[in-house]
């Protein structure tokens, strides 16, 4: 009998021990299957910024810059990258011809520093950019893959607009669309650099 309630208990840990680790498994895997929905698809974070934002019915404008630019294999490595994506509305505020205009071959360099003003390099979510306004007094300076500066501050208590060179505001329309090489914050306006 002895032996038996010593090897109960031993067994009732094991398994206890096993469940709990099948349920954690189970978590951090749904956890890693999480996704937002953007342009009425499934932004997994298991594809890369490039993948996902391919099948988003709200990117297509970016997604052709993208590739008149010739920045597909940028953003499809490593990283990571925080880029901040212009929905099409965005695009189709710019004064008339202007997008036209910028996929013309001859502008592909014009073009490609305007993509590029919109990408940071690391993975900036949500609770990193509050946290560098609050220790920035209410703004954070972010330096862009194109050299130049945008600006994140607060519009509110949870809300997020980011600020270009030129003095256009942004807001974040749907914040922490994680990837495998970054992350994208969807961006209601397109950020232009100074000159």
């Amino acid at each position: 009998m002895k032996r038996t309630s010593i090897k109960a208990p031993l067994i009732a840990s094991l398994l206890t021990l096993a469940l709990f680790g099948g349920l954690a498994e189970a978590a951090s895997m749904s956890m890693d299957h999480d996704s937002v929905t953007v342009g009425g698809q499934s932004m997994l974070p298991s594809k890369d910024i490039i993948d996902n934002a391919v099948n988003s019915a709200d990117h297509t404008t970016l997604v052709t810059a993208v590739k008149a630019a010739g920045l597909v294999s940028t953003l499809k490595g490593q990283g990571p990258f925080t880029v901040f994506a212009p929905v099409n509305a965005a695009f189709a505020a710019l004064p008339a011809g202007t997008v036209d205009n910028l996929l013309k071959p001859e502008n592909k360099g014009t073009l490609s520093h305007i993509l590029t003003y919109h990408v940071v390099a690391g993975k900036l979510d949500m609770a990193e950019l509050a946290k560098r306004i609050k220790a920035g007094g209410g703004k954070t300076e972010l330096t862009t893959v194109a050299g130049g500066k945008l600006w994140a501050m607060m519009n509110g208590p949870h809300n997020i607009v980011i600020k270009d060179e030129k003095g256009t505001t942004a807001d974040i329309t749907t914040y922490d669309v994680m990837q495998s090489n970054g992350v994208i914050q969807v961006i209601d306006k397109v950020l232009l650099p100074k000159g």
